[in-house]
């Protein structure tokens, strides 16, 4: 079954490739998709983000899923030495970068608890791929009908942080400025939760981000760098690569 719909202010896909009836499982999808949104977006000023952020709600008093989320943000915020940081100094509380590739993942799981086993669920470009292997293309960060790389995902996900959709919208907390040191940087990683904070982190650290999210275990990276080079490294599963080997 395919299906697509509009969440979150982007396109989310769900192909799952077993036989039997996944429509509910499907439902359930976009159900907490939408639910995620209007709970952690800080653009709805009703969302337990926003309540939170004008003080309106007490710490004591969050859900268990902003919490978790909130201990994710400050996870990467202190492994990043404050470069990614969701409360940046004239802007609101903004949660965005963990919550994307947390409730996706979350919702991957639903599925896998309804019994899905071959399926790729692809938010926005930040993909959840089960029983693969799956095919996944790596735009090319300045020519949008291009890709740098195709990788091949199994029981993995990849996300990517760059400047080409959104432009500088990606600070490093350690200065306040734009983080200009990478044009993308991609990062695969066994959840969609892990690969894009990682991804989002390591691209507010600028170069040095690279090499952060290289070491950490699991992941796997693909970069572009302002000057044009590629940084990648030796275990990212390229499409192909072991047969050429």
């Amino acid at each position: 079954m395919r299906r697509v719909e509009h969440v979150m202010g982007f396109p989310v896909s769900l192909r799952i490739d077993d036989e039997g009836d996944f429509d509910a499982a499907a439902d359930a999808v976009f159900v907490w998709l939408r639910e995620a949104d209007a709970r952690f977006s800080p653009f709805k000023a009703d969302s337990e983000v926003s309540r939170l952020d004008r003080g309106e709600l007490r710490e004591d008093a969050l859900s268990a899923d902003l919490l978790e989320v909130l201990d994710l943000c400050e996870h990467y915020r202190a492994a990043t030495g404050g470069a990614f940081d969701v409360r940046l100094p004239g802007r609101g509380l903004d949660p965005c970068a963990v919550v994307k590739g947390w409730s996706v993942q979350r919702a991957a799981e639903l599925l896998s608890a309804a019994g899905a086993r071959r399926f790729c669920l692809n938010a926005g470009g930040d993909v959840v791929a089960a029983d693969g292997p799956w095919r996944v293309g790596v735009r090319h960060p300045e020519h949008a009908d291009k890709l740098c790389t195709v990788l091949e995902l199994t029981d993995a996900a990849v996300a990517t942080s760059a400047r080409y959709e959104r432009g500088d919208h990606i600070r490093d907390g350690r200065t306040g400025r734009p983080a200009t040191g990478l044009l993308s940087l991609t990062v695969v990683a066994p959840t969609l939760t892990e690969a894009d904070s990682v991804a989002t982190a390591a691209f507010a650290m600028g170069t040095e981000g690279v090499e952060w999210a290289a070491g950490l275990d699991g992941c796997e990276v693909f970069a572009v760098d302002a000057e044009r080079r590629v940084l990648r490294t030796a275990g990212l599963p390229v499409a192909g690569a072991r047969a050429a080997a």
